[in-house]
């Protein structure tokens, strides 16, 4: 038995349209009511390598935190990425790092 090789691209089918996983009002690119997650269908990272966005412990996160600079999205995805407490990639511009601070910072803050 061989072991399956590495692929290190993406498969073009890696963004799934929350429509098409029945997220309750969602209703697809049609751009009528997407739900709370019809943003992620407008976000630039859904147009790039999502590899940029996950890189390896060490590497490099400049390619797509400079993807997120100019992403009308961005703010809904730091707010979607705090509010979900997601611990890997760039969401919203910021590393987990980035975010585990300015979540500690607003918790202070309050």
């Amino acid at each position: 038995m061989t072991a399956p090789q590495y692929q290190p691209e993406a498969p073009a089918d890696w963004f799934v349209d929350p429509a098409d996983l029945g997220v309750p009002g969602a209703t697809g690119a049609d751009g009528v009511d997407e739900g709370l997650l019809g943003w992620q269908s407008e976000a630039l990272c859904a147009q790039t390598d999502p590899e940029a966005f996950f890189p390896e412990k060490g590497g490099s996160t400049r390619d797509a935190k400079r993807i997120c600079e100019s992403c009308d999205v961005r703010a809904q995805c730091l707010e979607y990425a705090l509010a979900n407490d997601e611990r890997f990639g760039i969401w919203g511009g910021l590393s987990e790092r980035e975010r585990r601070k300015l979540k500690k910072e607003m918790q202070q803050a309050s």
